[in-house]
């Protein structure tokens, strides 16, 4: 019941977002194709960050998972264990971060703003 009333929230809160967004665009044909550019890049952004830190967490979980293993069986190298399992995980969290990087680009730093923010503006 929870995950069928959550998609159809998600499912109407995209579809009011994206009719939104092409009510206030209509008219202005640079408006309208600056106003589907921004949608879809924040929804290839959102999807992005969340793949990345999906295969993230794996990652870390699988890293983790085999450091206390290996302490396990031998409790004597936990020192070079841990920090090396430090470094990897600071490695592996990295990618996540690039990945935020180019969403953040994808979202703010794109050739339709100044037409976005045209259509936005308060006379």
């Amino acid at each position: 019941m929870f995950k069928k009333l959550s998609f159809s929230t998600l499912g109407s809160a995209f579809l009011l977002f994206a009719l939104s967004t092409v009510a206030y665009a209509a008219g202005d044909e640079i408006g309208i194709s600056a106003l589907k550019y921004f949608t879809v890049s924040v929804f290839a952004a959102g999807f992005a960050i969340a793949l990345a830190a999906f295969g993230c967490g794996l990652g870390m979980g699988t890293a983790v998972k085999s450091a206390v293993e290996g302490i396990a069986r031998n409790p004597e190298s936990s020192g070079k264990v841990t920090v090396t399992m430090l470094i990897g995980l600071a490695l592996i969290e990295a990618l996540c971060i690039y990945t935020l990087v180019i969403a953040l680009i994808l979202i703010y730093a794109h050739p339709y703003s100044d037409a976005i923010s045209k259509l936005f503006a308060v006379h």
